[in-house]
């Protein structure tokens, strides 16, 4: 008689509960994080330009220091409150920065909200426009480098693309109004229009202050080809600075492009150089221009101060170079915040962008 053997109870084993791979990580994290560093780079910016502006005392004595007695010039500094410790006025600046109040200016008393309302419309619509430019030339210049690689006509771009970057803004832009305003009398000096398109703008209701957008939203046709025609050379002077960066970027890019495998098995199977530059090479060179786009924002406008003074370009650079030498710092702390807020919508805008685009930010 076979004895039966019971087999003690073997309970199977446990898995180990699969870890979910976050390689790429979560879109909606990524952006909300983005989204949160806006706030302490605001506030790092708005910080900085407070405290340096303090370096040199008040802003009353800055401003108005010499040209009034001690008496009145005391009386002004109380009732503005620049007798009080530092940081006491420095959390009531950020509590007024909140409700949208940045305060008066002091050498011409105008409310600083409008000023920057008013100018900063001038300032993008100058930014916008010197983009344009920068892409139009950068990125069919940058194809043709990559396409012509170490041939002379990638030579005579890659030297091109320094100048563009090393030439200084009010160089260029002096340079382009001698020869297209003053030698062939195409374009005009300067000013965002002429005196008679001034006058229509301030007629229109509801104005943009875009003034091409408020021209052709008006239907009047001759002063949209009035603002065209001033904008060319301001644009045209800040956007190569941003040109001879972004036409170095596809090049680099493109050729890394066309060397990839994918690319050669398209060439031995007779697929046309032109095809594989435009349709295989082409998207892979705007990732990079889509990543850097926010810090050449930041560039643009740091070089608008320069533009906007050197064609009198009444925008926000044109405004902080005459409150700067009126020694209003009331005045520049607004441009100035108003310039950091810009700087960081930007960059998270560019973020979202180049994330849709490309996961592999995310990693």
């Amino acid at each position: 008689m076979t004895a039966l053997i019971e087999l003690p109870d073997v309970e199977p084993p446990v898995q180990a509960p699969q870890r979910k791979n976050k390689a790429g990580g979560s879109l909606g994290k990524y952006l909300l994080i983005r989204f949160a560093l806006i706030f302490p780079t605001i506030l790092i910016l708005v910080t900085m330009v407070f405290f340096l502006m303090r370096l040199t005392g008040d802003p009353i004595t800055a401003a108005l220091g010499g040209r009034l007695p001690p008496d009145q010039l005391a009386i002004r500094i109380h009732q503005a409150g620049y007798d009080r410790p530092i940081f006491i006025q420095y959390f009531e600046y950020l509590g007024q920065m909140l409700t949208g109040n940045f305060g008066r200016t002091i050498s011409d008393n105008l409310p600083i909200a409008g000023m920057l309302a008013t100018y900063g419309t001038a300032t993008l619509e100058l930014a916008v426009n010197s983009l344009v430019v920068a892409l139009l030339i950068g990125i069919p210049f940058g194809m043709m480098a990559a396409s012509k690689r170490d041939k002379w006509h990638d030579a005579v771009l890659r030297v091109a693309a320094i100048l563009f970057y090393a030439t200084p803004v009010f160089f260029a832009g002096l340079l382009l109004k001698l020869i297209f305003s003053i030698w062939l009398g195409w374009l005009p000096v300067a000013g965002r229009a002429s005196v008679s398109t001034e006058i229509f703008m301030t007629q229109l209701a509801s104005p943009t202050g875009i003034y091409w957008l408020d021209a052709l939203r008006s239907g009047n046709m001759d002063a949209f080809w009035d603002v065209v025609q001033h904008s060319i050379l301001p644009a045209v002077a800040l956007g190569l600075l941003t040109a001879g960066i972004f036409l170095r970027l596809v090049r680099t890019n493109v050729i890394g492009t066309l060397s990839k495998d994918y690319v050669e098995a398209g060439r031995s199977r007779g697929v046309s150089e032109y095809r594989l530059l435009t349709k295989h090479a082409f998207k892979p060179a705007l990732i990079p221009i889509i990543t850097v786009m926010g810090l050449q924002i930041a560039l643009l406008l740091g070089g608008a101060v320069l533009t906007e003074t050197t064609f009198e370009w009444k925008g926000l650079g044109f405004q902080l170079a005459h409150y700067l030498t009126a020694r209003d710092f009331v005045a520049v702390q607004g441009i100035v915040a108003l310039l950091a807020v810009i700087v960081a919508l930007t960059n998270f805008i560019v973020d979202v962008i180049a994330a849709l685009i490309d996961p592999r930010v995310r990693y």
